[in-house]
């Protein structure tokens, strides 16, 4: 659309494409070129030096968002008596067990955005992994979506925490809230995942390990953060105050 590319192109020419930001200017860059007329998603798009074809490098697990994701988080549970209860009292959107198998099974349901599972339906719910795997939404205990205490699951996924895997090349995308969220919001959810970035580093990966950073809004150009200023300074925590 015309309109759109001028928007691009204009916001194109606020920023040096290719330099590197500190997190707090990035942030601000991210926030002033966005022009959409809805809520853009920011997203941060980290490049780590791993190589995925190895079992041992593949990076995966979940980390909070101290502010949250900005969006409602629709959560799928498979649990059957006492679980499911807790699961519908803790707010999950959907809860089933073999019933909610056959639904997505035989009417293609898939409207959530996280699934969770009891460890005693895993078995049934692994039959649903041609379907729920491709859709990044097969539960697995390493991010904490199979799990005894789904309520607490619940929770935490209703409340920000996120999912984030590498992909074929090393790249690992996070959404680290909104457009319309202060800036001390975003910069410390983009904390919050790098720390958990560098806290998952496999002991297989060698060299620099955070290879490159890069922020972004959903229409938006992406800016570059500099991977050694990714995090926040005591300036920038005391600007953002």
């Amino acid at each position: 659309m015309p309109g759109r590319g001028k928007k691009r192109v204009d916001a194109d020419r606020r920023f040096d494409r290719a330099r590197q930001y500190g997190l707090g200017e990035a942030v601000d860059l991210v926030k002033s070129v966005a022009s959409a007329n809805f809520d853009e998603t920011v997203e941060l798009a980290v490049r780590l030096g791993v190589d995925p074809r190895r079992a041992d490098q593949i990076v995966r697990g979940t980390v909070a968002l101290p502010a949250g994701t900005g969006r409602e988080v629709r959560v799928a549970v498979f649990a059957a008596g006492e679980a499911a209860a807790e699961a519908r009292e803790a707010g999950a959107d959907v809860v089933g067990a073999d019933d909610l198998v056959n639904r997505i099974q035989q009417e293609g349901f898939l409207d959530f955005d996280v699934a969770i599972a009891t460890p005693d339906l895993m078995g049934q719910v692994g039959r649903l992994g041609r379907v729920l795997g491709p859709r990044g939404l097969m539960p697995n205990p390493k991010t904490g979506t199979v799990t005894t205490d789904v309520a607490r699951a619940v929770r935490e996924f209703k409340g920000g925490r996120v999912e984030y895997r590498t992909d074929k090349v090393g790249n690992v995308h996070v959404p680290v809230g909104k457009v319309s969220f202060d800036r001390r919001s975003l910069m410390e959810n983009v904390q919050a995942v790098v720390d958990e970035l560098l806290r998952a580093k496999p002991a297989a990966a060698k060299g620099r390990y955070l290879r490159s950073v890069t922020l972004c809004s959903t229409m938006g150009p992406g800016v570059k953060v500099d991977p050694g200023r990714a995090r926040l300074t005591e300036e920038e925590l005391a600007a953002s105050a």
